[in-house]
This record gives structure tokens, C-alpha cells and sequence, in this order.
């Protein structure tokens, strides 16, 4: 027998096959082909320098070249299934669209105030389907910070929030248990992030679909990095990257929605917000309102849309609720937004300082902290010159 055959039954001479149609009316075995000797120990070795080398490269191409960090954690519906969960019996949470989202600054809120508010908020919905969920929570009777952008708000459609009606389909343990894993890498492995992975490049390669579709350059690209529970913060590429920021404003296309801001759809709104609202109140609950700001290329179009006195103000008016608008706030009208829609991180930490002290005079249920941080303005995140 040749070196290195291993002898089995059914084997034939090295370099052979033997399959069924060798064996006519026989139970027919696996095929099997035999394995000649290897120096398996130093192909090892070297498929696992190949795939450090290789992953190395990756991580330095999404560290140098794409601008990525670790600990930038995707913001999947099983992460905002877990501040769910989290919510119930919370003192504080925030629903709302990406503007308070990414303007909110978990870690500053938390030091003037001593309570850090569970972060609900979920870009391109409307606050509105959030409200309406939390109202449906019956464990949850705190105080609820409603962040809204004025036309986002009254949209027909919930954009990504129509998991938040089933959320509890991704609690499946293996759903969480990926969930966790890809956490736990992703705190240390930057190139991991879900907008770099090969089938998402691979879909932007399409220059355009037909003539009168939106295709993936219509799209809105990495805008965000995301920290535990949910702390998410613009990008800091779009701030320093003056193509990135320009295909970001380019996205946006103005905030022009092409469908029609009806009378009866912004008063379907409203019933639907002072439903909400009383319902969260009759059991013990609160909610406030905050405006976060945006840049006039897109504040001219909302307002076209849904003026300020027939949304905002009737919204107030119509729950009895406070409200936080970014026009009685003069320290922050003039922060910088780079793509017109979000503060940057520096500046979100400014925003949440000067709204977070409005919202302790508002409410009793939060409290300026006795040893809580000095009052920032514009100098914080604006260089001066």
C-alpha cells in the first residue's frame, strides 16, 4: 500500500473515487476519496498569520483611511429592545427622532442631574409612534422627553419604527446572544461597523437604478457612532470631512417631503399626541417637549410645511404640556450643525447643558444636581479665533 493511503472500507488505490454508479444494486456508502498526508501543523499556522494579517489590515484601513472607531456599536432593534426593557420604571426616558437623539448627551444630563434617561429615540421616525408606544407601557409612569423635528413628526408613515410594535420578536435568545457578541467584538474592532461590511459596499458600486428611482447614493450613509445603551453622537467625520459633510447636506434634499402637509393630517396628529399625553398622565407620568435645532436651508422648508404656530404651538397648547424650543433657547440658536440636521459631539454636549437646566426648571421631578458642572456656552465647541 502507497505511503500515507489510510486503509477504510470501500477505499480504492490512491487518487480514486468511488461513487454509486460503481456499485449497481448494493447499499450504496458516502463516497469517499482517500486524504493523503499533510503537514497540517504549518498550514495552520499559516491560515492563522494569513487571517491576522488580513484583519490587521482591516483594522487599520477603517482606523486611518475611513475614520472608524472601536466601540462604535451598531444600533440594531435588539439595542433598543434592551432600553425597553430598561424603561420600565425608568425616572427618565427619551423618545424622539435622530435630532435629540444625537443632540442629547447621556453622560452631561446624567452629571447635572444625578439620572441618567434611557435612550428611546430612534432615527427617521416620528416621535409621534414613539410617544403613542410609551403610552401603551403600563409600567412606565415617569417623565417622558418627547423630542420632535416639526414635519418628522406629523408624517404619515412610522419610517423605522415599525419594529417598535413587535420589539418583543427580538428578544429570541439567539437574537440577543448575536446581539451581545457583536457588541463585545465591535468594542474593540472598529472595522466590524454594519455600514462597511462587503454586501453594504457592494450595493453602493450601483451608480444609479432607473431614471425617476431612488438608489443607494440617495441614501443616507454612516451619520452616527453609537456608545452603550444607545448614547449616539454625529459622526465626526462629517465634521471634518468636507465631501462627506457636502453628500450628507445632498441627502437631506432640503427636508422637501413629497407629500402634502394636510390640515387634516396635522390635526390627526395632534389627537392622536393629546391621547397619548393623558394617558401617560393618568397613570402618574409626565412628558415635555423639546425642539432641537436645525440650520435655516432645512428650518425654511419645515416651517413651509408645518409652521411652527399650527405644530408646535398647538401641540403645547392641546396636551398642556411644557415645552423646549430651540427659539427660547439663545445660547444654543447659534451652534454649528454641520449637515444642517445634528449638532456635532462637542456641541451636543452644549445643547443637552442648556436645555437639561431649562428642564429642571419645568419640572420637579428632576433637580439640578448641588455639585453639578459649570454652565457651558458656544466656547466649549466652537473654536475661537
Amino acid at each position: 500500500m502507497p505511503k500515507g493511503i489510510v486503509e477504510r472500507e470501500g477505499a480504492l488505490p490512491a487518487g480514486l473515487r468511488l461513487t454509486a454508479s460503481d456499485r449497481p444494486g448494493q447499499a450504496q456508502p458516502v463516497p469517499t476519496r482517500d486524504v493523503p498526508a499533510q503537514p497540517w501543523g504549518r498550514i495552520a499556522l499559516g491560515v492563522l498569520a494569513a487571517v491576522i494579517v488580513g484583519g490587521i489590515a482591516l483594522e487599520v484601513n477603517a482606523r486611518e483611511r475611513i475614520g472608524l472607531h472601536a466601540g462604535d456599536l451598531d444600533n440594531s432593534e435588539i439595542s433598543w429592545s434592551n432600553e425597553k426593557i430598561r424603561a420600565a420604571g425608568a425616572p427618565v426616558a427619551i423618545v424622539g427622532d435622530s435630532r435629540i437623539l444625537f443632540d442629547t448627551d447621556l453622560d452631561r444630563f446624567e452629571a447635572l442631574t444625578g439620572v441618567r434617561p434611557i435612550q428611546l429615540a430612534i432615527h427617521g421616525t416620528s416621535a409621534l409612534t414613539l410617544l403613542e408606544d410609551m403610552a401603551n407601557d403600563k409600567d412606565f409612569n415617569g417623565l417622558l422627553i418627547v423630542g420632535l423635528a416639526d414635519t418628522m413628526f406629523f408624517q404619515p408613515f412610522d419610517g423605522y419604527g415599525g419594529y417598535v410594535k413587535k420589539w418583543h420578536e427580538f428578544r429570541a435568545p439567539y437574537r440577543v446572544v448575536s446581539n451581545e457578541i457583536d457588541h463585545m467584538l465591535q468594542r474593540h474592532l472598529a472595522f466590524l461597523d454594519s455600514n462597511y461590511r462587503l454586501s453594504v459596499l457592494a450595493h453602493r458600486l450601483d451608480d444609479d437604478f432607473r431614471p425617476g428611482v431612488e438608489g443607494p447614493k440617495d441614501d443616507i450613509w454612516k451619520l452616527q457612532e453609537v456608545g452603550e445603551h444607545r448614547a449616539t453622537y454625529l459622526w465626526d467625520r462629517v465634521e471634518y470631512d468636507p465631501a462627506w459633510r457636502a453628500r450628507t447636506r445632498w441627502a437631506w434634499k432640503g427636508f422637501k417631503d413629497p407629500f402634502p402637509y394636510t390640515p387634516d393630517l396635522i390635526a390627526k396628529g395632534h389627537a392622536r399626541a393629546k391621547a397619548a399625553v393623558d394617558k401617560i398622565r393618568t397613570r402618574g407620568g409626565d412628558v415635555i417637549f423639546v425642539r432641537p435645532p436645525s440650520a435655516p436651508e432645512l428650518r425654511v422648508n419645515e416651517e413651509a410645511q408645518v409652521p411652527k404656530a399650527k405644530g408646535w404651538d398647538v401641540i403645547l397648547r392641546n396636551t398642556h404640556s411644557a415645552g423646549i424650543h430651540i427659539d427660547d433657547l439663545p445660547g444654543a440658536k447659534d451652534l454649528p450643525l454641520p449637515e444642517f440636521s445634528h449638532l456635532g459631539r462637542k456641541c451636543a454636549t452644549v445643547f443637552t447643558d442648556i436645555y437639561v437646566r431649562k428642564l429642571t426648571e419645568l419640572t420637579p421631578r428632576l433637580q439640578l444636581r448641588a455639585d453639578a458642572p459649570p454652565p457651558l456656552t458656544k466656547d466649549y465647541c466652537v473654536p475661537t479665533t
